[in-house]
């Protein structure tokens, strides 16, 4: 599936941090998927700036190169039918180690992909058993992860979000919370890098959609049911 840049205009070149080959990134991505090892790099606020698609994201994890030809950023991931899937473990701490984070991914992935006809490469995966440092699911690769599910969303598209593992609370320090308590998703260095609140989630996998995009978020994790802070919820 190749992408159809039409005319979006040049876009910013980046390294993959993973193998270093060269990745097109569309006009406003926060993140590519390489097509040769499926790792992904942020795109660097400067070089969105360059190129004038607006304010950038954190210091930018790719290094920008001389515009080149074109080539599809994301190795046919960019599909009306995507999905991030994280699981994870923790057996880098004993004391709250899971044991089914990992089966509920892979149940997804053949759910999505045998069942719902999602492309394999449409497919991103994070969790602490891979050995590929871009596919485990620290703080850094998650943030990465939802930008680049939701990039580029048009009508249409169907999205998933799934998240097994921990869940939990901190102090509000915005004052939108009636309980006074954040809730949020702990990544797998999340004891070294702390949570992402539930506050982050929204604006990154939430807002950015348009009409007639549909996403679907599971979350099975301790405090989930407002993590995506929804304006209309029901409550079972």
């Amino acid at each position: 599936m190749n992408m159809n840049y039409g005319s979006m205009g040049p876009g910013a070149m980046v390294r993959c941090r993973q193998c270093s080959s060269s990745i097109t990134a569309m006009p406003g991505a926060r993140a590519v998927q390489c097509m040769q090892c499926s790792c992904v790099t942020r795109v660097s606020g400067r070089g969105r700036q360059q190129h004038g698609y607006g304010q950038g994201y954190g210091n930018g994890g790719g290094m920008l190169m001389p515009p080149m030809r074109p080539t599809p950023a994301f190795g046919g991931g960019r599909g009306k039918k995507r999905a991030v899937l994280i699981g994870i473990k923790y057996t880098n701490r004993r004391s709250c180690e899971l044991r089914g984070p990992i089966n509920d991914v892979k149940c997804m992935r053949y759910l999505l992909t045998e069942r719902f006809g999602f492309p394999n490469d449409c497919v991103l995966i994070l969790t602490d058993e891979e050995r590929n440092p871009c596919r485990q699911p620290t703080k850094d690769n998650i943030r990465m992860a939802m930008h680049w599910l939701v990039q580029g969303c048009s009508y249409g598209d169907s999205l998933v979000f799934q998240f097994s593992g921990l869940g939990a609370q901190v102090p509000d320090d915005d004052g939108d919370e009636l309980d006074g308590m954040d809730e949020a998703l702990c990544p797998v260095d999340s004891f070294q890098q702390g949570p992402i609140l539930d506050d982050e989630i929204n604006e990154a996998i939430v807002r950015p959609l348009v009409h007639g995009v549909k996403l679907h978020a599971i979350v099975d994790a301790c405090h989930s049911a407002t993590v995506l802070v929804l304006t209309y919820m029901n409550m079972f």
